[in-house]
């Protein structure tokens, strides 16, 4: 398995794809499929019966995985960005290889 840069809770932007431009935060990480699941990007319907939480049950919208290859991390000024690891101290942190900067 891969070493998977993107981590939940970092704000991501679609690179490829059908929702290509589409930005938004990411909410888990899908290790064994290569997938992430992004707020309000590649938004699907599912038909849910109703149930004790769900009464009326009808069609709900959720998100659904998309590739991690098809995301692009931003950085704080709003620009996609490669990520890398290095040393500081004994400390190993994330940086943006367009920047420099520690993420």
């Amino acid at each position: 398995m891969t070493k998977l840069k993107i981590k939940s809770g970092d704000t991501v932007r679609v690179i490829a794809g059908d929702h290509k431009g589409s930005e938004g935060k990411v909410l888990t990480i899908l290790r064994e499929k290569n997938k992430a699941i992004v707020e309000g990007v590649n938004m699907v319907s599912k038909h849910q019966k109703p149930s004790a939480q769900n009464p009326q049950g009808g069609i709900v919208k959720k998100e659904a995985p998309i590739q991690i290859s098809n995301l692009s991390l931003l950085t704080s000024k709003g620009e996609t960005t490669r990520i890398g690891y290095r040393m500081e101290g004994d400390k190993k942190v994330r940086f943006s290889k367009k920047s420099n900067e520690v993420l």
